[in-house]
């Protein structure tokens, strides 16, 4: 017998009788059942198992059909004014400076404003009219004003928390509480990745200048009670891509790729006689790494990218703002990444309002719009559903114990927007009341708009679950919600 039999009998004997039985019995009950409910089962499962398909996902076939293949979320950290934005309110601005109708307020849950004297604040920008659709949002944003007839704006959103790391877990996550997976997470599980080199769920950050934005935590994307293989990573836009990717001085590229394979090899070793799905979650993640040694640094090198283009989304190479970050994301979708992720940080604004909500405005417009068009132009809007979102909104009543006057945490009623396959282009969809205080028509919740993603996605959110401390987890949530269709085609 060779070495490589001596090694597999030994392995074989130091199976445990535990892990034996755990497998004979998943394999045989999942094979039978299986094979009754689909007669091809045993064909295409060799033909998967041939063609080594590690980034194929738990939903196989899809439910239905799909109408996107990925997501880029644009998440606005902090949560920006609907009141500023996409949400304009006359009787508002004719109520400026005074007290804000209690029938409105009395018994509602506030952040910071509880107990206080609570004073209408009109809308501190301009607003005008965009596209033939007629969209009225801030003057601020007249770049995604030029996309306005491709924009779907939902105004009626409401989130279930109204402070900043709840909101951001609820938004990701479908549940305040931490440890639940993120909803890149859950997609790249449910479908796995297309890309072949990279991770299937990659986040980047930025910040801006002006103020000292909160951090984002690490665990907004993680893979909670997941595999852990579907843990987001993150690629900055500044220095090493990914920390610890380089290799230290005085290793080659063949060392490195000998160590990769030994350490494999004892982990398959091992994986035999345990049978822990999280060491082959380490196998893959191992030779991931090593595949992303030559990946990213070209990924990350937008240098080569044509003048215009830079130009259009406004952004320098290696700069780490959010214009380069839209950038790479129109180059992560082209190679194939299921769920990319951008925060934007600082728009918490419950001081000084009039002076940074036009900052952030500046950093993000020309981007969006830029990647909109650019996904557009290179035919992939149509199989790319973009979503621009903070975790909550802001309150119609003024905030002014920080000095210059801003707004509160608001979650009853806000404002975001999508484009892109299988959403209908400019639209407004849903309203707040006439002080844009809560949502009143056409409400739609955080576990709504997952519902419809995941539903754009070619999967029945209601189907999608994941066995976790006894109960069937999803991100939809398990009380009540429903694809949108009122913003479908």
């Amino acid at each position: 017998m060779n070495i490589a039999g001596e090694l597999r009998q030994l392995s074989l004997q130091q199976q445990t009788r535990r892990v034996f039985l755990g497998r004979a019995g998943r394999s045989l009950g999942s094979a039978a059942l299986a094979s009754l409910l689909n007669p091809d089962f045993f064909r295409t499962s060799a033909a998967a198992a041939n063609a080594g398909n590690f980034s194929s996902g738990a939903i196989q076939p899809p439910h239905h059909r799909a109408k996107v293949k990925r997501v880029i979320w644009l998440t606005m950290a902090g949560g920006p004014s609907h009141l500023e934005s996409f949400d304009f309110k006359p009787k508002l601005a004719e109520m400026d400076g005074q007290p804000m109708p209690e029938s409105f307020t009395a018994g509602q849950q506030l952040a910071q404003l509880q107990g206080q004297k609570l004073v209408c604040w009109g809308p501190q920008t301009p607003f005008k009219r965009f596209g033939r659709c007629g969209a009225e949002m801030t003057e601020l944003f007249p770049h995604v004003g030029g996309i306005a007839d491709e924009l779907c704006i939902i105004r009626s959103m409401t989130t279930d928390a109204i402070n900043h790391d709840p909101a951001h877990t609820f938004m990701n996550t479908g549940s305040q509480i931490v440890g639940w997976p993120s909803m890149g997470s859950w997609i790249t599980y449910g479908l796995g990745s297309d890309a072949a080199d990279l991770p299937g769920f990659l986040v980047l950050v930025s910040q801006g200048g002006g103020r000292s934005p909160q951090p984002i935590a690490t665990r907004q994307w993680s893979a909670g009670f997941l595999p852990s293989r579907f843990q987001g990573v993150q690629l900055r836009g500044q220095g090493d891509p990914v920390l610890y990717l380089t290799n230290p001085p005085g290793v080659t590229r063949e060392q490195e790729g000998d160590v990769v394979q030994a350490v494999n090899a004892l982990n398959r070793r091992h994986n035999e006689a345990v049978d822990d799905p999280e060491i082959a979650t380490r196998i893959a993640q191992y030779e991931m790494a090593f595949q992303m040694q030559t990946s990213v640094p070209g990924l990350m090198d937008t240098t080569a990218e044509p003048q215009n283009v830079r130009d259009h989304y406004g952004c320098t190479p290696g700069d780490g703002s959010f214009a380069s970050n839209c950038l790479l994301a129109r180059r992560l979708a082209e190679r194939g990444v299921r769920f990319i992720q951008l925060y934007h940080r600082d728009w918490d604004h419950h001081n000084g309002l009039r002076e940074f909500f036009p900052e952030k405005a500046r950093e993000t417009d020309r981007a969006c719009a830029a990647l909109v068009t650019d996904l557009r132009e290179r035919g992939m809007l149509d199989e790319t559903l973009v979503v621009w979102a903070g975790e909550f909104g802001r309150t119609p009543m003024a905030q002014t114990n920080k000095g210059a006057p801003g707004r509160d945490h608001h979650n009853k009623g806000f404002s975001i927007w999508l484009a892109g396959g299988g959403i209908k282009p400019g639209i407004r969809y849903g309203a707040t009341d006439e002080f844009g205080y809560a949502a009143v028509e056409s409400v739609v919740s955080v576990h709504d708009v997952h519902a419809t993603m995941l539903h754009l996605l070619g999967i029945d959110h209601a189907r999608f679950t994941h066995k976790f401390q006894g109960l069937d987890a999803r991100l939809s949530g398990v009380e009540e919600s429903q694809v949108i269709n009122g913003i479908l085609l």
